[in-house]
């Protein structure tokens, strides 16, 4: 996963900011893409992820009206209230001083497990040096295809460059390159917004 570095409000003993890290937000998924992606891969029926998705914001909200907590294999969901002041006595708080601030998420240990799983091969900083170098070895590229290939059996470019240490531009012209000629190694397919990779010798 790649990540920025940002200034925090406080500052350390240098005197300087104190950075936090943030995912790098290179592609945004929609409903339809990973409604797509579960039909192709999932053995889903076409749309029927986004209709489970509609039919818990209706069923969710019916009972967090009442101010209930929501549990889901993928954490629990509670409405966030907000007053419209500030209040030290709890009699000068009248209905209409409450609103809605949003829904509270807090995700289920097994839905932080199953990404955790999916960052074993850790992080990476945006902007560190990426070069060229490694296109001049064969051994070096095959191995970091056969890294990006290796779990999920195809990779996407931004997934190729993490393993290959190219840039973005670089890394897409080095696999479209392979998806040449009369024996080409990769095969490419559209899936929404993202180009997936595949070897020409797997069946998908």
């Amino acid at each position: 996963m790649r990540f920025d570095l940002l200034p925090r409000p406080t500052k350390g003993d240098d005197g300087k900011p104190l950075l936090y890290a943030r995912p790098s937000i290179g592609i945004k998924y929609t409903m339809r893409t990973l409604d797509e992606f579960c039909n192709r891969y999932r053995g889903m029926h076409k749309g029927q992820l986004a209709s489970v998705f509609e039919t818990f914001i209706e069923v969710a909200a019916i009972h967090m009206e009442n101010g209930e907590r929501i549990e889901t294999p993928i954490g629990s969901f509670a409405p966030r209230l907000r007053l419209d002041g500030d209040y030290t006595d709890p009699k000068q708080v009248k209905s209409n001083n409450v609103s809605l601030a949003g829904i509270e998420f807090i995700p289920s240990k097994r839905f932080i497990e199953a990404l955790s799983d999916r960052l074993e091969q850790g992080f990476l900083r945006k902007g560190e040096p990426a070069g060229t170098d490694q296109l001049r070895d064969p051994a070096q590229m095959d191995e970091a295809l056969r890294k990006a290939l290796l779990k999920r059996g195809y990779t996407t470019v931004n997934y190729f460059c993490y393993h290959s240490g190219l840039k973005y531009q670089t890394a897409r012209r080095y696999l479209n390159s392979l998806c040449e000629g009369e024996n080409p190694r990769l095969q490419k397919r559209k899936e929404g917004p993202t180009v997936h990779y595949f070897p020409v010798t797997s069946n998908a």
